[in-house]
């Protein structure tokens, strides 16, 4: 039994699963009030939320894992999307930001799975078509290319959707690289404010989903395809005129952040350094830590969600073997040479494991950690201010 940082909380329920009215109005709503916005910065526009939470809450939809959770968002995104569209050669501003506000939506509109929903497929659909609609009227704009996967195996997809967004090149100028790796319900339209960051300090953007979820094609069931599926990602970089592939960096977001640690072993020579933040390493497919899953600060229960992405029918057969095949202790994956690595995230993470970044420093090279004190998962709100740093200091060099 591991001795939890988190102490009593480990077993502590944080009271809002199965309610809607306490999710909203303790956990979302009241945390925006504060200017805390806890999945997207465009949900400061809480007139956007609060009629669909409202309705969810009179018909008492007390979780997302049905229709009835989405339909009360879409009047509202799609009314968003008909004003932009509206102003989109007239007004560029106003509607890049309804644009976004849009997108917000309807990311909750598809919250927390997409894969999971016919429905919630194509509210996915209508969020990206949406999103790059706004992206494409930015002055640097972001845009979708679609690239082989030329290393696919039996199972894989052979196609791999990315979002990228370079600078404007400088003659004879090569341009750094963020790999920017997202997480189990947040996708590729879910990360403007990083790619501003990213351009400022004059970096190419290139988002892609994980294994098992949303646009990824990589075989979910198989341990090994993400190996394959960065390697035609980093070879399509390398074959990039614009891009410097000497100057990669890969940040993996939550769920995300156990494929960047992976990558920064399997594939060490072809990236300059790798950010796990909020990651999972080996205790959070535990069947300890998954014991407690659903009573910590996750918006709602984790095992559709967990089932559905690494391809288990049961949760007593995921339990049994989930981290057998995917942990990156039990794999060995942990014993190859790492490129450098920073491991950020809050102490009380209830999602992933702190003791999952920790355990890092028993293996291989040195690695960089910083934990923030008392925050919950990902380290928000202090965490960018700690990355962005080793970003610039690694790029650097």
């Amino acid at each position: 039994m591991v001795n939890w940082i988190l102490g009593d909380l480990f077993t502590k329920d944080f009271g809002h699963h199965g309610s809607t009215k306490t999710l909203w109005e303790t956990r979302w709503k009241f945390p925006c009030s504060l200017g805390v916005y806890p999945f997207h910065d465009s949900q400061k526009h809480l007139e956007d939320f609060e009629p669909a939470f409202q309705k969810l809450i009179e018909d008492k939809i007390n979780g997302p894992y049905d229709d009835a959770w989405t339909h009360p968002f879409l009047p509202t995104a799609t009314s968003l999307v008909s004003q932009a569209d509206a102003l989109a050669s007239t007004d560029k501003p106003a509607a890049i930001s309804l644009y976004k506000r849009a997108n917000a939506v309807f990311r909750i509109a598809r919250f927390p799975y997409v894969n999971g929903s016919p429905l919630k497929l194509d509210v996915y659909e209508r969020q990206k078509k949406a999103y790059l609609k706004g992206a494409a009227l930015w002055d640097v704009p972001l845009r979708e290319e679609v690239i082989e996967h030329v290393h696919k195996a039996e199972g894989d997809g052979g196609e791999i959707p990315l979002y990228v967004r370079f600078p404007k090149a400088e003659e004879g100028k090569k341009t750094p690289v963020l790999l920017l790796i997202t997480g189990l319900d947040g996708h590729r339209p879910d990360n403007s404010e990083r790619t501003d960051e990213f351009l400022a300090r004059g970096w190419a953007t290139v988002i892609c989903d994980i294994p098992g979820v949303a646009d990824c094609p990589a075989l979910k069931t198989d341990p090994t395809s993400p190996d394959r599926l960065f390697t035609s990602i980093l070879d399509w970089i390398a074959a990039q005129p614009s891009l410097d592939a000497s100057k990669v960096i890969a940040w993996g977001l939550s769920a995300g952040g156990y494929y960047a640690i992976r990558l920064a072993h399997t594939h060490a020579s072809k990236l300059v350094g790798a950010v796990g933040h909020g990651a999972g390493t080996h205790h959070y497919i535990g069947a300890e830590w998954l014991a407690q899953i659903d009573k910590h600060e996750y918006p709602f229960s984790l095992k559709k969600p967990y089932l559905m992405k690494y391809g288990y029918d049961t949760w007593e057969d995921l339990l049994e073997t989930c981290q057998k095949r995917f942990s990156l202790v039990e794999t060995g994956i942990l014993e190859m040479k790492s490129c450098r690595l920073l491991l950020v995230n809050g102490v009380l993470d209830g999602c992933m494991p702190v003791e999952d970044s920790m355990l890092l420093a028993e293996y291989g090279r040195p690695k960089e950690m910083r934990f923030v004190k008392g925050r919950a998962h990902m380290g928000y709100p202090e965490a960018n201010s700690i990355v962005f740093p080793w970003l610039e200091e690694v790029m650097g060099e």
